[in-house]
């Protein structure tokens, strides 16, 4: 799963680069960055959140019960009523974009507003369509097959460059906005084609009904609420997000965006992957482990040690050498250096949680194994008004109280959000020690993360001092470079086991991965 994870997710930052290269953090960025959050508030919101944590452990149970047959009623009926929901909500959503874009972008006014208005248009029947492609990840990772889906959107995003390059090269940053929106939704259509044929052989078949009177299928839809409202609370938070910064200086939208997207990659390989893989393995031990609870404890444990040994060093790289990652990534053509110092203090300032954030996923993943859907929404709920509070107040109040740019109160507003992460991981601990025993990582082993950590951001400024006149690329490669190399040798010195996974995965042919 993080394989195509980080296919995926690669091939984002190439797509994000080039759209960096024809619109820089202008207004044009503003608005075609801002617009495309609109409509993938469906996909997020029905797909790969709500469905999964409602859809999975159903129908992962009843296979683990050797019920095939109700597996497959029950898969039909999801697609039925997911066609049928998602459609009435593209079609609001086509009417209500000025309203939508006034709401989630109030500082957006006169053409970037219009911009933003057209651009929600195009996009959100392609969003229709992604979710749609959700339905098919939940059929493949409960068969165990992960990599596909995970890698389904390589082809999103090869369309979306492919567009935003034609048109780069024709015409001016309004007509790649325009373009890379159209090349997003064809997108949309190839990503659910190359997934749909072998989840519905894995499923062998999927009957298309309304569900009426299963009670598998009123499983799902009880747990289906709880899960909408869980990802709406965080949908919702990504929206404030964005509300928030469009009342500061133009680039600030598009900076915040930025600095999401490389911050979402850890919480995807290292976080996502590792709770969406052991949500169904989860469910199905509940329906067939005459002791589900010491089954839990034990998957439970290897993720989190699994997550901090990779997470750690991507926060402590993302807060000590932001702007050699940005730089890395995004500096090119209308992307400056200067460019790549801001998206670093934003990154710096949600890296504050991102081991919070990734242990989250995984933490609500048992809890909807369990069919516990309401646990995690509460959770969420806190830590979106402790984030929108505070980070109001510190974006917009902060830099005149510091007596700098405003537009630096993008990096107050990510940093109220990871600490906000925190506490959203203390509730969902305190609550599943209830249910479990106690769970967490021993502090010995997150000091000696942190201490390998910090000894890789020494190597890695050495080499800044040593190198400073060397082009970005360079010497960002070499200076993340030598924060990897001592990292890892200092973990493989130390005996960390998972330098041993690793390796060994490493060492084994493509075909037994």
């Amino acid at each position: 799963m993080a394989g195509g994870i980080l296919l995926s997710r690669l091939a984002g930052l190439v797509r994000q680069r080039a759209l960096n290269h024809f619109l820089g953090l202008g207004m044009e960025a503003d608005a075609f960055l801002a617009a495309f959050r609109i409509p993938n508030f469906l996909q997020n919101l029905f797909g790969e959140g709500a469905l999964s944590a409602s859809f999975i452990p159903v129908y992962s149970r009843l296979l683990g019960a050797g019920d095939v047959a109700g597996a497959r009623r029950v898969a039909g009926a999801v697609a039925a009523l997911l066609g049928l929901v998602v459609g009435v909500v593209v079609l609001l959503g086509q009417l209500a974009a000025p309203w939508l874009v006034d709401l989630l972008t109030p500082g957006f006014e006169g053409p970037k507003r219009e911009l933003t208005i057209l651009l929600v248009r195009i996009l959100f029947p392609g969003a229709g369509v992604l979710v749609l492609g959700a339905w098919s990840l939940g059929l493949l990772n409960s068969h165990g097959r992960f990599f596909l889906s995970y890698a389904a959107p390589v082809v999103w995003n090869l369309a979306i460059i492919t567009g935003v390059i034609v048109a780069g090269l024709r015409g001016d940053a309004r007509a790649v906005a325009v373009a890379g929106a159209w090349a997003a939704v064809a997108g949309s259509v190839l990503q659910l084609l190359v997934q749909l044929p072998s989840a519905l052989r894995a499923a062998g078949g999927t009957p298309l009904s309304l569900g009426a009177g299963d009670p598998n299928v009123r499983e799902v839809g009880r747990t289906f609420l709880p899960a909408f409202l869980n990802r709406g609370v965080a949908q919702v938070s990504a929206w404030v997000d964005t509300l928030i910064a469009s009342l500061l200086p133009t680039g600030a939208v598009a900076g915040l965006v930025n600095a999401q997207l490389l911050y979402t990659l850890p919480v995807s390989l290292f976080g996502i992957s590792v709770a969406a893989a052991e949500l169904p393995a989860m469910a199905a031990d509940t329906g067939r482990q005459a002791d589900p609870g010491g089954a839990l404890r034990t998957r439970l444990a290897a993720g989190l040690e699994r997550i901090a040994f990779f997470v750690v060093p991507s926060a402590a790289a993302f807060i000590g050498l932001g702007h050699m990652v940005a730089g890395l990534v995004f500096q090119s053509g209308r992307f400056t250096s200067g460019d790549a110092v801001f998206v670093w203090g934003i990154l710096a300032g949600s890296s504050v949680g991102l081991l919070a954030a990734t242990q989250a996923r995984l933490l609500g993943s048992v809890f909807y194994a369990l069919g516990d859907a309401d646990t995690p929404f509460r959770a969420a709920l806190v830590r979106v008004v402790q984030a929108t509070v505070v980070g109001y107040l510190v974006a917009t109040r902060g830099p005149g109280l510091l007596g700098i740019d405003p537009r630096w109160g993008a990096a107050g507003l990510t940093a109220s959000s990871g600490l906000a992460a925190w506490v959203e991981f203390a509730i969902l601990r305190r609550r599943l020690a209830r249910r479990l025993g106690p769970v967490g990582l021993p502090s010995g082993r997150l000091v000696r993360l942190w201490t390998l950590a910090l000894g890789g951001l020494a190597a890695g400024w050495g080499v800044l001092v040593l190198a400073p006149a060397l082009p970005v690329v360079p010497r960002a490669l070499l200076s993340l470079g030598a924060f990897g190399l001592v990292y890892l040798g200092g973990a493989a010195a130390a005996g960390i086991p998972q330098v041993r996974e690793v390796t060994g995965w490493l060492r084994r042919s493509p075909a037994r991965r």
